[in-house]
């Protein structure tokens, strides 16, 4: 074939990008018998060719005999009518995520059978356990799991059998998407990550941090907010008089750079949250009132800019490493207040009115037990067992009087 129109791939032979278009066509010959394949990305142009057997392009033809609409009109679909409900980031995230998903994109949605996204989950887990994947450069950050692929394709599926433009093809097919595909899908286990901060280690933290990151850090964790629900809070929203503030505006970051994007009027569950002003926030607000600027509503910001991502981590990392706490990340402060409620509370309504969550299994999730209970909980009990042992009386059992059966053989 003429080479002329196409760019040749390095380290990828048969594969070749389209000068015009941008996309990848991969070649491959079995049997003598030449097949080739045009694809939007190099990564699906990578895997095809690993696990194109020459047999599936009858299959494909069989899958596209359907009166339903394709998965890719379902994702365009969406795209038009839901996505303008969407917050910024999250509609990044979904495209994102979508792009392991265009390999099924071409079927017809009753043709995405629970076999064929078990097939689809094996051949990515195959991938990302190669060679070729573990020693591509990605550093420490690398796959776990295909759950947010897996999830994304249940909201799209929710999404076509809620919507009225495809109401009536959609009213007989069920999701096949099932728990074991998650299970099917785990590559590696997650990082281990301690995320529930303890309050001596919030305050050690707090110490490590510079006047403006710690005041923002302090609201946040006596708050339990995500950190953009703390950097966008206006003063409008602030009634120290009535000590009541609200939880309303939220900064929305560049998900590339780490830059303040926009100011979003209302919280990730959509409802504001009112917060009472404590002595402790009180005592925030009064010193952030002096770097209050006409015109600038902002409570924290840098000489009247709103507050970047970006710097938010570079504080929090320097701090948490000069402090050696044993805890990562801008949330581990939301996490740690919602554990810390659900002990002084007793409950998960403590949680629920601390986070704003208005889920009790979210609710549940980030106040569950944790190593430190364990190691609370053991210790507790082992000293039970040793004060049980060290009293020696009769109606208590001693290690002593233990025969071990080893000593003895069967006859």
């Amino acid at each position: 074939m003429s080479k002329s129109g196409y760019t040749k791939i390095k380290n990828a032979k048969g594969i070749y990008k389209y000068k015009s278009s941008g996309n990848f066509l991969a070649m491959k010959k079995i049997n003598g018998k030449q097949f080739q394949k045009t694809f939007v990305s190099l990564y699906e142009a990578k895997l095809w060719q690993k696990t194109f057997d020459g047999r599936t392009s009858k299959l494909d033809e069989q899958d596209s005999k359907s009166n339903y609409s394709t998965l890719k009109d379902v994702w365009e679909g969406m795209q038009r009518s839901h996505f303008p409900t969407l917050a910024t980031n999250t509609k990044v995230i979904w495209i994102r995520r979508y792009e392991l998903l265009k390999t099924l994109e071409h079927l017809p949605m009753d043709k995405i059978t629970p076999s064929k996204i078990s097939s689809w989950v094996t051949q990515n887990v195959e991938f990302f356990k190669s060679e070729e994947y573990q020693t591509s450069g990605r550093g420490r950050a690398k796959r776990c799991n295909l759950n947010n692929e897996l999830n994304l394709f249940v909201t799209i599926f929710n999404w076509y059998k809620q919507s009225e433009q495809f109401e009536k093809e959609a009213v007989l097919l069920t999701n096949p998407v099932k728990l074991k595909h998650k299970k099917l899908g785990f590559i590696q286990p997650l990082p281990d990550k301690r995320k529930q901060i303890d309050l001596k280690s919030a305050y050690l933290f707090f110490d490590y941090l510079p006047p403006l990151y710690r005041e923002l850090a302090m609201m946040q964790f006596y708050c339990a907010g995500r950190i953009g629900e703390i950097c966008g809070i206006q003063w409008s929203n602030v009634d120290m008089k009535n000590r009541r503030m609200l939880i309303k505006d939220v900064c929305v970051f560049n998900l590339s750079n780490k830059t303040f994007l926009e100011l979003k009027p209302y919280p990730k569950n959509k409802e504001p949250r009112p917060v009472f002003i404590t002595d402790e926030i009180m005592e925030i607000l009064r010193r952030r009132e002096a770097f209050r600027i006409s015109g600038n509503d902002f409570v924290f910001h840098v000489e009247g800019r709103p507050i970047n991502y970006c710097t938010v981590q570079l504080n929090y990392r320097e701090a948490q490493r000069k402090s050696g706490i044993p805890f990562t990340g801008t949330h581990i402060l939301r996490h740690g207040m919602a554990k810390l409620a659900r002990k002084v509370g007793g409950g998960l309504d403590a949680v629920l009115a601390m986070t704003g969550h208005k889920d009790l299994k979210l609710a549940d999730h980030y106040s569950k037990s944790n190593e430190d209970d364990q190691r609370h909980f053991s210790e507790m009990i082992m000293e039970h067992i040793r004060s049980e042992i060290s009293e020696g009386s009769k109606n208590h059992a001693s290690f002593e009087n233990i025969i071990s059966l080893q000593k003895y053989r069967k006859a």
